[in-house]
């Protein structure tokens, strides 16, 4: 069930260069949303006829709703300088989810924004390792809160300024190794960048395992009304706000 909800602003603070946490109370969402899921936000010193910013939830436990975003555009500067004690209008929670459970190990692997829905499911799913990439450490978002979890985490950075240098597929074929070698089960969750999607795709079907993929699309009205956020699928094409955010690897055309 979707909710519209009047949430009080509890934080809204920097953690990073432009990157910031958004903390509201919404009591209805909260107490429904599953890993995976999205809200529409509603910015209050924007005009009336402005469209809602779909954001990621980072977080979502004791009638509290967090998301992770950065400052990039009119919508998010705007939102930005709201204070807490304020209120802003949100909507969910949207979309379909991350599965509940896990049969074996969790892979998580994330990239930049990748990162938000990865460590509320984290949070679902005890027996994880969290796999996150960027360009260079600048770009490693959130590690303090994974950390504060017990979640093993390995890095990858293209510049080697932290932790392996290269791609994050590098670390995370080392682990599928190793895990195969013991016999142990797994299934992979993901979300970043399409390039990443992809491969982490092709390794959940060569490897004939569970693969949850995150799909990153501009979700504008967030009810299947625009048809701004289709991916192509073996079904046709669907729309990411509806039919996902999250699909199985076997679902999706690339």
């Amino acid at each position: 069930m979707k909710y519209n909800e009047q949430a009080k602003v509890l934080e809204n603070r920097e953690f990073a260069s432009g990157y910031r946490y958004l903390t509201v109370e919404a009591p209805k969402q909260a107490a429904e949303m599953q890993p995976g899921q999205f809200v529409h936000i509603r910015v209050p010193t924007l005009e009336q006829s402005a469209l809602r910013r779909p954001f990621s939830v980072f977080d979502a436990a004791d009638g509290k709703v967090t998301v992770l975003y950065k400052s990039v555009g009119r919508g998010t500067t705007a939102l930005s300088k709201v204070q807490v004690g304020e209120t802003v209008e949100i909507q969910g929670p949207l979309g379909r989810g991350f599965p509940a459970k896990c049969d074996g190990v969790a892979l998580l692997v994330g990239g930049g924004f990748g990162v938000a829905p990865l460590h509320f499911l984290a949070k679902r799913l005890p027996k994880s390792i969290l796999f996150v990439g960027g360009r260079t450490k600048d770009d490693l978002l959130a590690l303090d809160r994974f950390e504060a979890l017990g979640v093993e985490t390995k890095v990858a950075t293209n510049d080697g300024s932290a932790g392996y240098k290269g791609f994050v597929v590098g670390p995370l074929d080392e682990t599928i190794n190793e895990l195969r070698a013991k016999g142990e089960k797994f299934e992979l969750f993901t979300c970043g960048p399409d390039g990443l999607l992809k491969a982490v795709t092709e390794r959940a079907l060569a490897l004939k395992v569970p693969g949850w993929i995150s799909v990153d699309r501009h979700m504008i009205c967030g009810m299947g009304a625009c048809f701004a956020c289709i991916q192509k699928t073996v079904r046709g094409n669907s729309r990411c706000c509806i039919e996902g955010p999250v699909f199985k690897a076997e679902e999706l055309v690339w």
